[in-house]
């Protein structure tokens, strides 16, 4: 019961980060907002790595592996995220980012040998490229090239993190999460800044709301820090085939929050688009979950 709880709860928070990140956008520019973010998220989860005197990685290997992959999860997917989320709808942006298992089995499938490429596994990504298709035809004929460069944005964003996610997989399983999540966060903070300033100004002379800063520690601490520790105490407590289950539910619940709060419009082919892009992730989850229950008996 508890583990459903958390399940839940991780569901809506990871559902919501959509909304916190378009409404901190009304105010901040994207690169410098997402780097001021992780430098938050980074600093709580030092400090927990320093009270519980978690040991640092020695070799170079691994400290190689943090770099590569925090700058692909950290700079190149939440900079494109930040950044395209500015032209296109809360909502849309959670389906775009949903892809991301769909690019996972593509890249998987060169560096681990356990998860092959399967008819399953073909139709579902099939499904999920033919949803972004109708979603791209829509955003330029509806909202202009800039909505239909923010929603490319979207699917490369989950290119780069699905890469950084089979990274971890293949090569940085003896890493402690907490190591793990504090390393790529301080690699990919790095390059945020080293653009972000130039093109976006002194940080400290942007436009700071009242909504600018709840919207920036909402993201920092509950979208990041909480979500993370609930996310690891879920693998451990779950069964981990049934966290791939938060991927189909977060979408969902980031276009009702877009369209109960921000009052966002979806429209038949966003709508289409979408529910194929679903659709396609939901016959690759089911289809890991039956794999893995024949490999346990």
């Amino acid at each position: 019961m508890k583990s459903r709880l958390v399940w839940l709860v991780l569901c809506c928070i990871w559902g919501s980060t959509w909304l916190f990140i378009k409404i901190g956008l009304v105010d901040l520019p994207p690169l410098t907002f997402a780097g001021i973010r992780f430098v938050i998220a980074f600093s709580i989860v030092a400090l927990i790595i320093g009270l519980r005197r978690i040991k640092l990685p020695r070799e170079g290997r691994d400290w190689l592996l943090l770099a590569v992959s925090g700058v692909l999860a950290f700079s190149l997917n939440y900079g494109l995220v930040f950044w395209g989320e500015q032209y296109i709808s809360s909502g849309l942006a959670a389906l775009l980012q949903s892809t991301l298992p769909a690019f996972g089995l593509i890249v998987a499938h060169y560096y681990l040998p356990g998860e092959p490429m399967t008819p399953a596994k073909i139709a579902g990504v099939t499904m999920g490229v033919i949803g972004v298709g109708i979603v791209f035809s829509n955003q330029l004929q509806a909202s202009g090239p800039k909505a239909l460069w923010g929603s490319a944005a979207l699917v490369c964003s989950a290119l780069c993190a699905a890469y950084s996610n089979v990274l971890v997989k293949a090569y940085g399983l003896r890493l402690q999460p907490a190591v793990l999540a504090a390393g790529q966060m301080l690699f990919g903070l790095l390059p945020l800044f080293l653009i972000g300033i130039p093109l976006e100004g002194n940080p400290f002379r942007l436009h700071w709301t009242t909504k600018a800063l709840g919207a920036l520690f909402y993201l920092a601490i509950v979208g990041t820090v909480v979500a993370f520790l609930l996310y690891y105490w879920l693998v451990q407590h779950m069964d981990v085939t049934k966290t791939m289950l938060i991927a189909l539910v977060t979408p969902v619940v980031a276009v009702m929050l877009g369209m109960v709060v921000l009052h966002e419009q979806m429209n038949w082919r966003t709508l289409a688009g979408g529910a194929l892009i679903i659709l396609g992730i939901g016959l690759i989850v089911t289809r890991r979950r039956k794999m893995a229950a024949k490999r346990q008996t």
